[in-house]
């Protein structure tokens, strides 16, 4: 099975229908910490619905269009992380972290494992990274991986009745590995 060593605690695998369990029941437990940022929390009431899910990212990934993730720490599963997108040679992260491992790191280590792997094997020449305005803990990360401020969004998303403008940063792979050296 496709997997990374980002640390002595942190591995991510690729996702595949092996995690719907653990997937479905983390996300459940976590239903109210997500739902004020991510719109299809709703849509996942049962763990067939994680399969599907599951199963239409390994469809992308086959026609190289998306590449889905799961982040263990210490053995357990804790989120996800993706490339919602690789397309025109610009791949676009997507992530989520269950709120107890909030604040460990981990997701900036993973996020910067990921856009490597985008940068080395799937040739991106840019990645990008999509967050609420007001979704000040999800741009931290970008914040500390460097990546610039690009632009906003305006109303890109709706979420619970309300519009949120998106902060869009970015990295290009030239100065992703100028940082790196």
């Amino acid at each position: 099975m496709h997997y990374r060593i980002i640390d002595k605690n942190i591995k991510v695998y690729l996702t595949t229908t092996l995690f719907t369990d653990e997937l479905f029941h983390l996300t459940n437990k976590n239903r109210n910490f997500l739902s004020k940022w991510l719109p299809w929390i709703d849509s996942i009431k049962e763990p067939n619905d994680t399969n599907s899910f599951i199963l239409s990212q390994l469809e992308n990934l086959k026609n190289m269009k998306s590449l889905h993730q799961t982040i263990f720490y210490k053995e357990r599963i804790v989120g996800v992380l993706a490339y919602n997108s690789m397309e025109n040679k610009t791949g676009i992260i997507g992530y989520w972290l269950a709120e107890e491992f909030n604040g460990k790191g981990i997701m900036t280590k993973c996020v910067e494992d990921l856009i490597e792997q985008g940068f080395s094997y799937y040739k991106l020449e840019k990645v990008e990274i999509r967050c609420a305005k007001e979704n000040t803990k999800s741009q931290a990360i970008p914040k500390k991986l460097n990546m610039k401020m690009e632009r906003t969004i305006k109303d890109a998303e709706k979420l619970n009745g309300k519009l949120y403008d998106h902060l869009v940063y970015s990295i290009d792979k030239n100065s992703f590995y100028l940082l790196k050296s």
